[in-house]
């Protein structure tokens, strides 16, 4: 459906919005992504930024959760209650407030939806839990959650709870009974007490409990949580019950026709995940988006047998920095990974380094989900005319194939089969699990409990070794350490991306891509600049071992990992780091989450406060010392080229094949780290003034108008020839001349039509700097005039890439 009102082109003087277009569902051809949150962006807010949204040329607006969450949450994925929308947002009158404002606007509304767990980190507030606590298996919400209740839990039977910080927390206990009703306190947390078994001391009342308060250091937990997060307690959407409950209120959406698509939060930890979407495909019709959040593993088909319109764009993220990066610099950056961390980040390294820390992970962090596991392997692999086989054994050989699997989980229809060559890998490398990976095979076979669990596990293993440990770990490259990457990997090739951009054309015309999100580990200006490292790789190595000399930090690799960071976040203003407010304080906080994830030097279960003291001192040296200023030198040398690539990026991922989804805030600079740090309000009046300011091609600087300018003109374009983009044809098309290799380029069209629109971009700027584009150009397709969005200058038949990147290091070419 094309919006007539909305489709005229906006000119270079006036990105203004045009007259509204009556109330009516649109169809999605982009995104931008917000972050709700109580204290800073409600749904009131939202509607308040949506005139600027309109002007940005943007078609819907992406919320993160809106049900109610725990109180004070800052993403919303603590959900205490499905039914409702959070009060803390603005409640249903604000959704339909909302929904109606972009309505009028030609506009929509996509919804995160989290339907994998719910928060129960303050039991207070979770009404289901709650009563789980008070009246255990007896309570009427007892079959929402994923609960052991047998009497082999290792808790007797009883509901274990790993909230006790240490062996004196149970002598804290007491009873609360300044409320209605009495309550079992330890410190800021309370728990219910059920009828009948009060009493005067704290202790006794707690043995009478359905519940057990355990530590959280003893690998006792009975209830499956989301990875490892105690405080969110898993939900069986496999359960009709369940499922119709936790999607009342979407079902009432989509019957109002609030909203016109769902994005599904982690998907791959449900029990079935394509059974749960084809429910959710039936629930929300066929003409929604239907989006999932799912980070294929390196050259991982994405299911297409899933009622499903893609993913939420990490595959892309990949593709787009990947490309950027200069091969060249593979060499001399996996020499210094070698020199301070003993490897080079190599393909071996890390699948070496997988393997070990998933054995880890499954033996340590997710003891508990194992253990049930396994004890679902011996009743479903139960054979009459076998020995008895030991749980060590049975846990061991489970253990070791769960480390092996590359994938998150391997029963989508593409990997049928893979499952198979894992376990025969496994066995070819250890005779002595015959007996127990015949259990586990039989086990798996049968489909049942153990089927699933194993699935289950098989995903919370594989996030948290990997994304959550192994990426913290190396620091080849920390750009390409992103969900969903595959660091091993340096770089893609151009052909390499063309492909993988036809294929999406082809196959998921309307999934989403995506540059930043709030799970990033950084956002993507900070490493278009760490991926030009790429490009001066050895100026690079020589600087580190400099600084690493003259300033020594307390560990090498940790050292390495966060000046890459640290370069890609450093002013570059000219100002020295410590004049930018916040920035310390982020640095420090960034650093401490790294360290800990990596569990190398310290940890989030046993930190080591002498070695952290010594790298935050670290820290501020080289922010405060000759480093940091060297630093800095380096960085504003480098920064016209970092531009290049933020602008680059961005271009070919706003005009590529799928719906483009813009993050809060970036359609200016940012430089966000690992969340929280990117989750921070967004100034949405200084991006108003900027974008009703902007009069003509504004200046590649610090400002960032460069960026807005060309996000502007990118969105609008979808709007004015929407037949070019989702559904839209994807044409290679490459330059000649001696620098032919720096432009990435393609056309889109409707399909089997010539393209209309040709989006150019130059990569590997560094190279360039010297000797320009000489003679190289690029052929245009004959009889059509092309012109240049961006700058306003027309071409014909061919186009000199000099003149084409005069003002830009981008075109948006339209016929």
């Amino acid at each position: 459906m094309i919006d007539t009102e909305m489709t005229d082109t906006p000119t270079r003087q006036d990105i203004a919005p045009r007259p509204a277009a009556p109330p009516r569902r649109t169809t999605v051809r982009s995104t931008y992504r917000l972050q709700l949150r109580p204290d800073a962006l409600t749904l009131a807010d939202a509607r308040s930024v949506a005139e600027y949204l309109q002007q940005l040329g943007v078609s819907h607006l992406y919320l993160s959760p809106i049900m109610t969450a725990m109180p004070g949450s800052t993403h919303g994925y603590d959900v205490t209650d499905p039914t409702t929308v959070s009060a803390a947002l603005g409640g249903p009158p604000g959704l339909k407030a909302l929904s109606d404002e972009v309505r009028s606007r030609g506009m929509g509304l996509i919804v995160d939806l989290v339907p994998n767990h719910v928060g129960v980190g303050d039991a207070r507030h979770n009404p289901w839990w709650w009563d789980v606590l008070r009246n255990g298996k007896q309570s009427a919400f007892a079959h929402f959650f994923d609960i052991d209740w047998s009497a082999g839990n290792g808790a007797g039977g009883r509901l274990a709870l790993p909230v006790l910080q240490n062996d004196n927390d149970p002598a804290a206990l007491t009873v609360d009974r300044s409320g209605t009703e009495p309550m079992l306190a330890l410190h800021d947390l309370r728990f219910p007490i059920t009828p009948g078994t009060d009493g005067e001391n704290a202790l006794r009342i707690h043995d009478r409990q359905h519940y057990r308060l355990v530590s959280w250091k003893a690998g006792v937990c009975t209830y499956r949580r989301y990875f490892a997060v105690s405080g969110l307690a898993a939900l069986r959407q496999e359960d009709p019950a369940v499922f119709d409950i936790t999607h009342r209120e979407l079902a009432a959406w989509c019957e109002h026709d609030l909203v016109d698509g769902v994005r599904v939060d982690h998907p791959d930890g449900l029990s079935g995940p394509a059974e749960y979407l084809t429910r959710l495909r039936r629930l929300i019709g066929p003409h929604r988006l239907l989006l999932v959040e799912k980070a294929l593993s390196n050259r991982e088909p994405l299911d297409a047998t899933l009622p499903i319109d893609g993913t939420t764009g990490y595959d892309a993220l990949d593709e787009l920095g990947g490309v950027m990066l200069d091969p060249a610099g593979e060499a001399p950056l996996t020499d210094l990974s070698k020199l301070f961390l003993g490897h080079g980040s190599d393909r071996d390294w890390f699948c070496d380094t997988e393997h070990r820390i998933k054995r880890a992970v499954a033996e340590k962090l997710l003891i508990p989900e194992v253990r049930r596991l396994v004890a679902a392997v011996k009743r479903d692999g139960a054979q009459s005319d076998t020995a008895p086989i030991s749980d060590l054994a049975l846990t061991n050989a489970t253990i070791e194939v769960l480390s092996f699997i590359p994938v998150a989980r391997t029963d989508y229809t593409p990997l049928a089969g893979m499952i198979g060559a894992v376990v025969a890998e496994v066995a070819k490398r250890n005779s002595e699990l015959t007996v127990p990976l015949s259990i586990l095979v039989t086990a798996l076979a049968a489909g049942g409990e153990a089927a699933r669990r194993f699935h289950q596990v098989c995903g919370a293993v594989a996030a948290k070794a990997v994304e959550d440990t192994m990426f913290y770990q190396a620091a080849r490259l920390v750009s390409l350490q992103e969900i969903g990457g595959n660091p091993e990997r340096f770089g893609r090739s151009l052909l390499d991306y063309h492909l993988a951009n036809a294929a999406r054309a082809q196959r998921w015309p309307a999934t989403m891509t995506a540059l930043s999100t709030h799970d990033t580990k950084r956002g993507e200006d900070v490493r278009a600049r760490i991926g030009v490292l790429s490009q001066v790789a050895e100026i690079w190595a020589q600087e580190v071992e400099g600084w690493l000399e003259r300033c020594p930090p307390p560990d090498p690799a940790s050292a390495l990992f966060l000046l890459q960071n640290m370069f890609g976040v450093w002013p570059a203003d000219g100002r020295a780091a410590a004049d930018v407010p916040g920035l310390r304080e982020r640095l420090h906080r960034f650093a401490e989450k790294a360290v800990r994830e990596a569990g190398t030097r310290s940890s989030w279960e046993e930190p080591d406060p002498e070695f952290e003291s010594a790298l935050h001192r670290w820290i501020d040296t080289v922010i405060d010392g000759p480093v940091g200023a060297e630093l800095g030198t380096l960085v504003l040398q480098l920064a016209p080229f970092a531009w290049s690539d933020g602008l680059s990026q961005k271009l070919l991922q706003l005009c590529g094949p799928g719906i483009p989804d813009v993050y809060q805030g970036t359609e200016l600079w940012e430089d966000s780290l690992v969340d929280p740090d990117n989750r921070r309000p967004v100034d949405f009046g200084q991006r108003l003034a900027m974008l009703q300011s902007l009069t003509g091609t504004p200046e590649v600087d610090a400002s960032g108008s460069a960026k807005m300018w060309i996000v502007a003109y990118a969105l609008w374009l979808r709007r004015e020839r929407p037949d070019c983009f989702v559904g839209g044809g994807y044409t290679p098309m490459f330059a000649r001349g001696d620098n032919a290799s720096h432009l990435i380029a393609y056309g889109r069209g409707p399909v089997g039509d010539p393209p209309q629109v040709i989006i150019a971009a130059t990569r590997h700027s560094v190279g360039l700097a010297d000797t320009g584009w000489g003679d190289t150009t690029m052929d245009l397709p004959n009889g059509a005039t092309w012109t240049d969005r961006l700058t306003g200058h027309t071409f014909q038949s061919a186009a000199r890439l000099e003149k084409l990147f005069a003002r830009l290091p981008v075109a948006l070419l339209v016929r």
